[in-house]
């Protein structure tokens, strides 16, 4: 860690700088993302801005929905300054493929529910005094799972 005196940082103003929670920074610590950090004579971590801009990277790569093991793929390539892009560029594809399978699974849940409510709202249409439509039906795809 580079810290020069002056430049340190305890960990609640790299919480309040980065986003993350002082929890978070911990977990990353122990997940090796972030390398342990120095203590000050009183035991607090004190943190560089390399440190912060460290930790701002695995926070705006996981909103990009990386995984904490292909977070540290990305860091390990930023790391070693190596030629990365078409590296990176497979990673991408492949978490491109697995949006667009959630998105796809998405609309077919969506559907799923549309369905659903609209035979509940022919249900409650006809005044249903009996069972919900709705209920019966899952009611009947677990029996035929089983």
């Amino acid at each position: 860690m580079n810290t020069k005196p002056g430049t340190a940082l305890q960990i609640g103003t790299v919480a309040v700088r980065s986003g993350l929670t002082v929890d978070t920074i911990r977990f990353y610590e122990k997940q090796g993302l972030v390398a342990k950090p120095h203590r000050s004579s009183g035991g607090f971590r004190l943190y560089s801005k390399d440190d912060l801009d460290r930790l701002s990277f695995v926070s705006r790569a996981q909103a990009l929905g990386f995984s904490l093991v292909e977070i540290r793929e990305l860091l390990l390539l930023r790391d070693t300054g190596s030629e990365t892009c078409s590296h990176v560029h497979d990673l991408l594809n492949q978490k491109l493929t697995a949006v667009q399978q959630k998105i796809a699974d998405l609309r077919k849940l969506e559907n799923q529910l549309k369905d659903a409510k609209k035979r509940c709202d022919q249900a409650l249409a006809k005044e249903c005094a009996g069972s919900c439509p709705v209920i019966d039906e899952i009611a009947r795809s677990r029996k035929e799972v089983q």
